[in-house]
């Protein structure tokens, strides 16, 4: 609309009279805020959600009640359907979910019923269920194997000083001794040992606990280094050599890689008088193709 002003009866000065272009700028209508602008003017409403959810998480499709998505309040999906925050859809108006959708099932079927995975998925949905916060599946998880097992596990590794630095150490000099002889493999030796002092035939009688009862003057006796490449121990559990080779090998198989072990002998090294090392001495076979 265009507001025409002429000049005021009363006057005759031209200053004072308002041409039409400066009414069109007076009465110009607002040009349309922008997003932000309407942002900061008029707060977002919350994102309304149907009572029946078609999904689709990173392409895979499902469709559950509302209710199951917001089963267990401190949860990430009961933050997501809440309505608090904006949940982009698809093509199909499918509420979308960037994450892979391979055990997405199994995670609903435990909001549904509370129906846990067979165990060949159950360290996958473990991951899931930290994903999306879903505490009561964690705690049901761990209840059961193998994750029950691997606490017991972990429980006995956390008596391994460095237990986790030797491991990376094993995979760093196998790959550079296979790198450099151009080879498919590559060899070293690991020392395995629960006792924290060598024992000898002269000692085994007197071996009736798992450490011997010496002065600091003479324990410093004892003290050396096997000549190895890696070397586990000592530590004090039940649990034995062979349970903890068995870990070594399970872990590096774990990350993919190929191992092979044996015991070729022991330490050997004289010490003082009658006392020689009898550390366990394996040699590990990495292979990398």
């Amino acid at each position: 609309m265009v507001v025409v002003t002429g000049q005021s009866k009363g006057s005759g000065d031209p200053d004072e009279a308002m041409s039409s272009s400066d009414a069109e700028d007076d009465f110009q209508e607002p040009a349309t805020p922008t997003a932000t602008q309407a942002g900061q003017a008029l707060p977002l409403l919350p994102q309304q959600f149907p009572e029946v959810v078609p999904l689709n998480v990173g392409g895979m499709h499902f469709t559950t009640r509302l209710s199951t998505l917001r089963r267990y309040e401190d949860t990430m999906l009961a933050a997501m359907f809440s309505g608090r925050h904006y949940i982009p859809t698809d093509a199909e108006g499918r509420y979308f979910i960037d994450r892979d959708g391979a055990y997405f099932g199994d995670i609903l079927n435990f909001l549904r019923s509370g129906d846990l995975p067979p165990r060949e998925r159950v360290r996958s949905v473990y991951k899931e269920a930290q994903y999306y916060s879903i505490g009561p599946l964690l705690d049901h998880l761990e209840d059961v194997q193998p994750l029950k097992g691997e606490k017991v596990r972990q429980a006995f590794l956390g008596l391994m000083p460095y237990y986790k630095d030797h491991l990376e150490r094993i995979i760093e000099i196998a790959k550079l001794r296979a790198m450099q002889r151009k080879a498919r493999f590559a060899k070293l030796k690991v020392c395995v040992f629960k006792e924290e002092m060598p024992i000898t035939p002269y000692e085994c009688p007197h071996f009736n606990s798992l450490r011997f009862e010496r002065s600091e003057s003479e324990a410093k006796l004892f003290e050396h280094h096997c000549e190895v490449d890696v070397s586990f121990g000592p530590w004090e559990a039940v649990a034995d050599v062979y349970d903890l080779l068995h870990c070594i090998v399970t872990d590096l198989s774990d990350r993919g890689i190929t191992v092979d072990h044996q015991c070729i002998g022991v330490c050997d090294k004289h010490l003082i008088n009658h006392y020689y090392c009898k550390r366990p001495i394996y040699e590990f076979k990495i292979t990398w193709w």
